[in-house]
């Protein structure tokens, strides 16, 4: 793979399960009704349950951990915002572009967006900063 240039895209398609919700919200102890009971969710503004918002953004760890220079990465920093819920059964999009390069320190800022496929509306928008002494060398 090449060394990252600014405006790189790398793009990745993925879906959510209702099983990996519930085993999500096992494992990091959040099971507020919103993600976990149909029953309650479709009461609310959404109608159904929505992902746990930091469950939707392991897919910028699981593209930045095997995916995209993975041998090597260190993740430094990331942010994330919510703009739009996430659903299970639904196709998305996460797209990472190069923002910024510190050769020096052989750091790149990305920009990380989820973006559904169907209507390629956003739903979240961040950056993360990764560090790789391997690939990040120009």
């Amino acid at each position: 793979m090449n060394k990252p240039q600014i405006n790189d895209v790398f793009k990745h398609d993925f879906s959510f399960t209702d099983e990996e919700i519930l085993m999500y919200a096992k494992i990091s102890g959040d099971v507020n009704p919103i993600h976990v009971s149909e029953s309650y969710s479709k009461e609310t503004f959404y109608g159904r349950c929505i992902v746990h918002g930091y469950y939707s953004i392991s897919v910028f760890s699981k593209v930045y951990g095997t995916l995209l220079y993975p041998e090597s990465h260190i993740l430094i920093s990331q942010n994330a915002n919510y703009i739009k819920p996430i659903f299970t059964g639904v196709e998305y999009t996460a797209i990472f572009t190069v923002k910024e390069i510190y050769p020096d320190k052989n750091r790149v800022l990305y920009l990380n967006e989820i973006i559904e496929k169907e209507t390629g509306e956003l739903k979240v928008t961040g950056e993360a900063l990764l560090m790789n002494r391997k690939s990040y060398n120009w």
